[in-house]
């Protein structure tokens, strides 16, 4: 993986407000393959103090998107055509981890997976898994 490739995943993550809102930062960056990390904040709480699907949901998604974004030339982004996630476990953490990967990089479409765990303790737990398909989108570079 470049640098430059990391500088533009990086760049693009950080124009995110949501990400921010969220407290989410890249982990890490490779080749078809992106951690994006968010701690457990008071305000990304349900009704039962565990961390809202929403959040799960957001950070699987860009992390998703950007592994994606990682096989396409400088002159396209990503969006996000459609995902599916299964909670598989109430998100109760102090960290909460997802890692994106590439499946298929197709001429028109890129089938993306996410994990999602939960670190608490020093203990990992999976709670969530996402599958979805990302278009590319010609930008003006």
């Amino acid at each position: 993986m470049t640098n430059k490739m990391v500088e533009r995943i990086t760049s693009s993550f950080e124009s995110q407000s949501l990400m921010k809102t969220l407290g989410a930062k890249i982990h890490k960056v490779e080749k078809g393959n992106v951690i994006i990390e968010a701690p457990f904040l008071p305000t990304t709480l349900q009704q039962l103090g565990y961390a809202h699907a929403g959040l799960t949901f957001s950070i699987g998604d860009s992390a998703a998107g950007y592994s994606a974004l990682t096989l396409l030339p400088e002159d396209q982004e990503v969006m996000t055509a459609e995902i599916k996630i299964n909670l598989l476990a109430p998100a109760d953490g102090e960290l909460f981890r997802a890692e994106g990967r590439v499946v298929k990089l197709g001429k028109r479409l890129v089938v993306v997976t996410a994990k999602i765990h939960a670190i608490k303790d020093g203990q990992s737990k999976l709670i969530a898994i996402m599958q979805g398909t990302m278009i590319p989108v010609r930008v003006n570079p």
